[in-house]
């Protein structure tokens, strides 16, 4: 049966990305946030690698995830440093909370896990209605370029325990109509040469093009877009290489 962000998958993540890990996305969004004195909501807010280091910077953010386990991280890594935020366990395609956000914010392609277009709109719907009158979205998307199935691919971890994590990763459909792909993903913990745990997961990511991006945004209601690239605001993208932030208003 597949997992997603269960155990073994959070703890590599909190390894290969631990808190305030940067791709230039954490400095970027400090600085768009820096006028904001409401509430923040970063939904897929995972170990808290974006999310605590805004904190420490005075914003007020509370997180999402669909993964307890990863939730659990975020809170002791919150416990440890002292900081407090208001962490549900809810999909980022359907959820209800009580506050309304000065901004919402998503990084690094995490908005790409729907790999349904009618849940992504859903998302993006709930988005909107949890923004306050002139709040803002803030979203990054990537477009994916390798479509290659079959080969597998394999990195590996050291844990502070001194055992071992391996991932294997290998793409195994590619829908060209609905603008997705899957990967599964294996992972495996070793203690003194002993296999002691293993993962599987189905890791599902949608793809967009820039202008189709902007297009669902305003259908959905959201006004004044702007689109970055590579964390340089207003700079339009030229390479597919390159991470796309939509930034938009609800009116």
């Amino acid at each position: 049966m597949f997992s997603f962000y269960s155990k073994l998958s959070t703890e590599v993540y909190n390894i290969d990305k631990p808190i305030g890990h940067s791709f230039g996305d954490v400095e970027f969004y400090k600085e768009r946030l820096n006028a904001v004195k409401g509430r923040i909501l970063e939904p897929a807010a995972g170990t808290g690698r974006i999310l605590i280091p805004l904190l420490e910077e005075g914003f007020i953010v509370d997180g999402i995830d669909s993964s307890p386990q990863m939730l659990d991280l975020c809170r002791f890594h919150c416990e440890q440093r002292g900081l407090r935020a208001d962490l549900y366990e809810k999909n980022m395609q359907a959820f209800s909370l009580p506050h309304k956000y000065e901004a919402i914010i998503i990084p690094t392609g995490s908005f790409l896990l729907l790999e349904n277009l009618t849940e992504a709109i859903n998302g993006l719907k709930c988005f909107y209605e949890h923004l306050a009158i002139g709040g803002r979205l803030i979203v990054d998307i990537f477009i994916q370029s390798n479509f290659n199935t079959g080969p597998i691919s394999t990195r590996t971890w050291s844990t502070p325990e001194g055992d071992l994590i391996t991932l294997n990763e290998s793409l195994v459909e590619v829908n060209f109509i609905d603008q997705y792909t899957v990967s599964h993903l294996r992972y495996e913990k070793w203690r003194s040469n002993q296999l002691i745990q293993t993962e599987l997961e189905r890791f599902p990511l949608r793809w967009y093009g820039v202008e189709e991006f902007r297009l669902i945004l305003e259908k959905v209601g959201f006004v004044d877009i702007t689109i970055s690239s590579d964390y340089r605001f207003g700079i339009y993208p030229t390479d597919k290489n390159q991470i796309i932030t939509f930034e938009a208003y609800r009116k």
